[in-house]
């Protein structure tokens, strides 16, 4: 049974809901993951379960390749075959809290491959901020290496996917909004953003009611700035953080992967300018 989401607060209003423990079925790699997640005039920027990839669960750190475990779900790639349903589905479970509030909580996770043996330990830090005029959904994670074994993180791409390289801290936007375009501060459209390392990467769009939002991506520290930002524009409205874009990252029994994306949450379409003030304020270079 799926537990009751969490509600996530910021200046006193609920701007997203996490669920924890989601009823579904192994093939989509259950997880912990945040939908609704709304502007804070409500327009619903996240998507779950489309049509088109029902794996996609709003907002998620899913990974497809952890040492043979898919924690992504959906087909595996396999290399010299093409996208394969392989009985390699893991689960992300949800532990413990040790922290919680109306804007921020911190849990702990076990990501269990199918055969039972937990493959990572995960920490997850998570903010809903102001800023400005709007808000900022801050999420940091560290997986933990608790095997004997070295684990290998990898990717389509890594697998022999050209540009699939996604996997990490994901959010599938709405498919059901008009006009979406991407952006950096240095260039425009799916095509030049794909796979850009850049300080922001910002989506907009259009709901069905007319009323516009952006979503603002942000990598808040060194390592996570240094990975390729995925992007889909014309399949679908998405952009991941990957961790393993063209190479494996290997981590060591015991070693640790840490990432922290904040993304700005906006009503309207947000200039170039305004972001860039709102990544300072967020994001203060040290």
């Amino acid at each position: 049974m799926t537990a009751a989401p969490v509600e996530l607060a910021c200046a006193g209003r609920t701007v997203a809901e996490y669920v924890t423990r989601p009823d579904l079925e192994a093939t989509l790699s259950p997880r912990p993951y945040f939908h609704p997640v709304r502007t804070f005039a409500g327009t619903e920027v996240t998507e779950l379960m489309p049509a088109d990839h029902r794996h996609h669960l709003g907002v998620s750190i899913a990974v497809p390749d952890v040492g043979g475990r898919n924690f992504w779900g959906g087909r595996t790639f396999v290399r010299d075959q093409g996208p394969t349903w392989l009985d390699d589905h893991g689960v992300q479970r949800h532990l413990s809290w040790t922290g919680r509030a109306a804007g921020a909580f911190t849990e702990t996770l076990a990501w269990i491959g199918a055969d039972g043996e937990t493959a990572l330990r995960e920490r997850r830090d998570v903010r809903a901020v102001a800023a400005g005029d709007h808000w900022a959904l801050d999420v940091a994670f560290t997986l933990t290496n608790v095997t004997r074994e070295p684990l290998r993180i990898g990717s389509p791409a890594t697998n022999g996917r050209p540009g699939a390289g996604y996997g990490g801290f994901f959010w599938r936007a709405p498919g059901t909004s008009t006009g979406i375009r991407v952006r950096t501060p240095h260039a425009e459209g799916e095509r030049a953003v794909h796979g850009a390392r850049t300080g922001w990467l910002a989506m907009t769009g259009t709901a069905p009611d007319g009323r516009a939002w952006t979503l603002a991506f942000v990598p808040a520290d060194a390592a996570t700035a240094a990975d390729p930002w995925f992007v889909r524009v014309g399949e679908y409205p998405g952009v991941g953080s990957s961790l393993a874009w063209e190479r494996s990252l290997d981590v060591p029994p015991g070693g640790r992967v840490t990432r922290r994306v904040v993304t700005v949450v906006a009503d309207g379409h947000l200039p170039a300018a305004e972001i860039d003030k709102l990544r300072e304020a967020l994001c203060p270079a040290p």
